[in-house]
């Protein structure tokens, strides 16, 4: 008796979910806000992750995941050797949106301005832009 895949997926999520968990092993290299990843005997990268509109979560000892607000139910799991390695990740993951990397600009700034009674960034002739400024938001 033959069946279609998507006949067998219809049948259960828990085939669905089962049927879809595929374990690679890659390595990773973080990129100011990209996550590339390769395979372990190539040089070149596979692919990407744009670390924009994400959610890091920690799943269970050593192992965490990103998920994309596009793509709710879409999970990349990640697997460290310790959980110190693991920690770091999130971490640096967390760190690493355009959006956290801006809060923190204007965070410095304003800072930097308390401090100093001056502007640092009007040195440079940016210090109006709508992207500097708190509450705005340019995509």
């Amino acid at each position: 008796m033959r069946y279609s895949e998507r006949e067998l997926l219809s049948l259960s999520p828990l085939l669905n979910a089962l049927f879809f968990a595929v374990l690679k092993k890659r390595l990773v290299k973080l990129v100011v806000n990209f996550l590339f990843y390769f395979r372990t005997d190539e040089a070149e990268p596979i692919g990407a992750l744009l670390l924009e509109h994400c959610k890091i979560t920690r799943e269970e000892e050593n192992v965490f995941s990103i998920s994309f607000i596009e793509e709710p139910d879409r999970k990349y799991f990640f697997e460290c050797d310790t959980e110190e390695q693991c920690q770091e990740w999130i971490e640096a993951l967390r760190r690493a949106s355009y959006e956290f990397m801006r809060r923190s600009l204007i965070f410095y700034r304003n800072e930097i301005q308390k401090m100093t009674g001056k502007d640092p960034l009007e040195q440079y002739g940016i210090s109006e832009e709508a992207r500097f400024q708190l509450g705005t938001r340019k995509l």
